[in-house]
Order: structure tokens, then sequence, then C-alpha cells
């Protein structure tokens, strides 16, 4: 038997959540089969798996230690960055807003590991002592939405898992405003006003196709743009996104006929034209109205950086 207790950042979620959350490398039906055999108590009392945990709650695990996995695991590879680069905008006690260069990949995938923004943000707060990995079952510091490697601009972070769930959910509802700017080839017709297309994925391949009309498996996608200025054969235009669909801004500028300044996936790189498309999430606006919350302070701020092209 071992004893957990519930911190504040595992707390307001249910017990089966939970558990799939802090033992991840134990199948779902064993998860499944200790509640059913009741061999999982808060506070002492058996518990079913539509429990909600509170802070503090005391869970008692009567289950063999073999499923407690004490090797090193995959999420804590930040422990190993003794000092993470990290170009940061903005913090305070519940968010961190950090510059993310081109290159850098948002979140670890199946080839890199380490070296990535998340990674480094966990090694900073870890760092700083605002981070404790064995404090928390089933949270870590996280980012509340992605940009793609080759894509520069801010991203936010969570600290804590209340400050995520609500940047989360005023992504959601379009209450946080993402601005880019991009440098196209050609020039936009008309000079300022939305594309509207459906994106479908494919996965193998890490790219999308765009569509005019609705096609089975294909998300609707809206982009606001406006003409910034004339370079000759390019253009610096300023998008800001209604939905957030994968490659959005790349793949329909391509579609347009206006792909962007050193996107090799969705265009063609002219010869000696450098890798990497000149796309920068520049601005962020926190577009929500106070509501007697946490987080009212942050209600109408705006946070920029120059796109640098």
């Amino acid at each position: 038997m071992r004893k957990l207790t519930v911190s504040q950042n595992d707390a307001d979620q249910r017990l089966d959540r939970y558990l799939r959350k802090a033992f991840g490398h134990v199948p779902s039906a064993t998860i499944q089969k200790w509640l059913r055999e009741k061999r999982v108590r808060i506070n002492g009392v058996r518990a079913s798996g539509d429990a909600r945990l509170s802070p503090g709650d005391e869970l008692w695990l009567y289950i063999r230690d073999e499923f407690f996995d004490d090797e090193p695991r995959e999420e804590d590879a930040f422990l190993s960055i003794e000092n993470p680069s990290l170009d940061v905008v903005y913090e305070d006690a519940h968010i961190i807003i950090c510059l993310k260069p081109s290159g850098l990949l948002s979140h670890p995938d199946e080839r890199e590991k380490v070296n990535t923004l998340l990674t480094r943000i966990q090694a900073y707060l870890y760092r700083k002592g605002e981070y404790d990995p064995s404090a928390d079952a089933t949270f870590a510091p996280s980012l509340c939405h992605r940009i793609d490697r080759n894509t520069r601009g801010l991203v936010i972070a969570a600290k804590d898992a209340e400050t995520l769930r609500f940047f989360e959910e005023q992504i959601r509802e379009h209450r946080i405003e993402k601005t880019y700017r991009a440098l196209v080839h050609g020039a936009p017709r008309p000079a300022d006003g939305a594309l509207e297309s459906y994106i479908l994925r494919d996965r193998e391949r890490k790219t999308v196709r765009v569509f005019d009309s609705p096609r089975p498996g294909a998300l609707y996608a809206k982009t606001f743009y406006r003409t910034v200025e004339r370079r000759g054969d390019v253009t610096l235009v300023e998008c800001r996104l209604v939905t957030g669909r994968t490659h959005q801004i790349r793949a329909q500028f391509a579609s347009i006929g206006c792909p962007l300044v050193g996107d090799g996936k969705y265009g063609t790189l002219a010869k000696g034209e450098k890798a990497g498309q000149r796309l920068c999430a520049y601005k962020l606006r926190f577009a929500f109205e106070p509501s007697g919350g946490t987080f009212d302070y942050l209600a109408g701020r705006v946070f920029e950086i120059d796109a640098g092209f």
C-alpha cells in the first residue's frame, strides 16, 4: 500500500482521470480493475472512479509496488537542461510568455525529447524553484497553445492547472487574439480581406490540403489579413486567426498563389532563398473582460514583439 496526497494542481478532477495520468504506463483496463475491486480509497473511504478530488485528499492505493514506476520518465527530460535558453517576454505568478525562435519545436515529439520550448520552460521554472516535479502527480507547466517549428513567435505557458484551464477556455472561445506577420510572394487580391476555406490534414505527409467547399474530415478555417507593405515582388501582410488549424496561414496563402517566402513545403524556394517560412506570431491580445476572477489583471493586455522582417 502507498499513500499519495492530492496537490492543488492535481485537484478538481475525477479520480479515474487522475489515475490514468499518474499511472500513464499502466493500461486503462488495469486501472478500471483497481477501481472495481476497491483498491483505491480517498481519505480511507472506498471511492468510485467519478469521485472528484480536492486539495489535501489522501489516496490510499492497495496495489503492487511494481505498478509504481520509479524509473526516469520521458516527461522529466527537462532535468538534464542546466542552463535553459529562454527569451521571456512577460512573466508573473501564473503565466510566462516566451518568444519561440524559428527552428525550435514547441513540444517534444518522437525524435526530439529534450530541446523544445516546453522543456526549456520547465527547466527554467525548475531551476528557479517554481516547479517541483515530485509535488504533482498529474500536472506539469504546460503550453496553452503551440506554433509550428519554423514559425517564430509568442507562446503562452501556464505555471499551474487553474491557469492552464482558464487560458485553454479563452483560446477555445476566441478571447485570445493571435496576430501574425508574414512575408509572401506576390500580392494578395484584394489587398485586405479574409481567407475562408476547408483544411484537410495528411498526417503521413505532415501537410494539409485546402478546399473551397466542405470535404469529409476537412475543418473550416478563416484568416483575416491586411497588406502592410509592398516590397517589390513580395508583400508584408498581417494576419489574425479566427480558427487555429494546422499550417493555416501557410496553406491558405499558398492556395491563392501567394506562398510564404522561404516555405518550401507549400511553395517553391527561389534560387538562393533561405528555407524557413517568414512567419511570426508577433502579437497577443487578451480580449476577455474582467469577471471578478483571478485573471482580471490580464484583461485587455497586449503583448507585442518586432516580427523581424
